[in-house]
């Protein structure tokens, strides 16, 4: 089969042929039929420097996912062929002390789809039963593997409540624009966006945020303060990863306020801590994964009540245009990045 892989400790990928993968007693296998383009993806596609620590080539990438059930184990209950399911993609172990409180996405020996284990840009891709999220038939095909990084902006958003709350979204990359869409459709209120390029801030506005600033050309805190009529934002969520977004976002936060943190930054940060954080008794979250699988549920709640996530999809590439989709992504001019089965 065609598969999309890291090969070599440069920049880029490579389309290779490997064997089909065999499902074993507890997997099945999944037909591709939709996968979409992370930001960590395009981290191994550029090889910066904390994917190199994390990651071992060579390896099949792409983790969000949609197929259709072709194999099943002997063991694999309440799932069959030709189901069309999306993926959970935080391998678990079952048996460590977090596994064993159901604390699952902080699985102490956590496996990741596409990071660990070969991944799903590839005509077939291997799957823990336990993984898989039968989807109903009235979503479309277009966002069944965006409804995986759409659980991390609702685990952002919805950390804690903020419906009648103001909320600062730093970053409006394809996950900002999702975390836009739930404060909206949640009820905060205003809802800014901190966002540099001017693909994304027209964006940001088309999706119904209040407040749209670029703190290259304008005074984010100034603005904020303003509009707060001096008492700052009750919510920051940190999508972009940028040390300057953080400690600027910090900044604009009110006593008491909350932090939810699901940027990842590429080099370690210096921000203060005290200032910023302990004196103003600020909460602080740190994002990673979905929680497993309580946050699926709410996915297809938000889906079934008219949250629309077609909106953040800009851009449907063929798998074997893969570079193609990287170079527009590292741009910044594009919102989700979807790729299509191979046939």
């Amino acid at each position: 089969m065609k598969a999309i892989a890291k090969t070599k400790p440069i920049r880029g990928l490579e389309i290779i042929d490997v064997k089909e993968p065999v499902p074993g007693e507890d997997e099945v296998i999944l037909k591709v039929k939709r996968a979409s383009i992370c930001g960590t993806d395009l981290h191994i596609y550029k090889w910066d420097e904390w994917i190199k620590e994390k990651m071992e080539i060579p390896r099949i990438i792409g983790h969000e996912v949609a197929g259709e059930i072709v194999e099943i184990g002997k063991n694999v209950k309440n799932f069959k062929k030709g189901d069309i399911v999306s993926v959970e993609t935080h391998f678990v172990c079952h048996y460590c002390p977090a596994c064993r409180k159901g604390d699952y996405k902080v699985c102490y020996n956590m496996k990741i789809l596409g990071i660990d284990v070969d991944g799903a840009f590839a005509e077939f891709v291997k799957i823990p039963a336990f993984n898989l999220w039968k989807n109903k038939i009235n979503i479309p095909e277009e966002i069944l593997s965006l409804k995986e990084p759409f659980g991390n902006a609702v685990d952002t958003v919805l950390s804690e409540d903020v419906s009648g709350k103001s909320i600062l979204i730093t970053g409006a990359g394809p996950l900002g624009m999702m975390g836009i869409l739930v404060a909206k459709h949640s009820g905060a209120y205003p809802v800014f966006v901190s966002e540099v390029k001017d693909y994304r801030i027209k964006k940001a506005k088309e999706l119904g945020a209040d407040y749209v600033i670029n703190p290259l050309q304008e005074d984010m805190y100034e603005i904020i303060m303003e509009k707060t009529k001096g008492e700052g934002v009750e919510i920051l969520c940190e999508m972009s990863g940028n040390e300057k977004a953080l400690s600027e976002g910090l900044r604009c936060v009110a006593p008491g306020g909350r932090v939810s943190l699901l940027g990842l930054f590429e080099n370690k940060i210096s921000v203060d801590i005290n200032r910023l954080i302990i004196l103003k008794s600020v909460r602080i979250y740190g994002i990673t994964g979905r929680n497993m699988f309580s946050t699926w549920y709410k996915i297809d709640k938000l889906l079934e009540s008219g949250l629309d996530l077609t909106k953040v999809l800009t851009h449907t590439f063929k798998m074997n245009e893969i570079n193609k989709a990287m170079e527009l992504m590292e741009k910044g001019e594009c919102g989700k990045v979807s790729l299509s089965a191979w046939n």
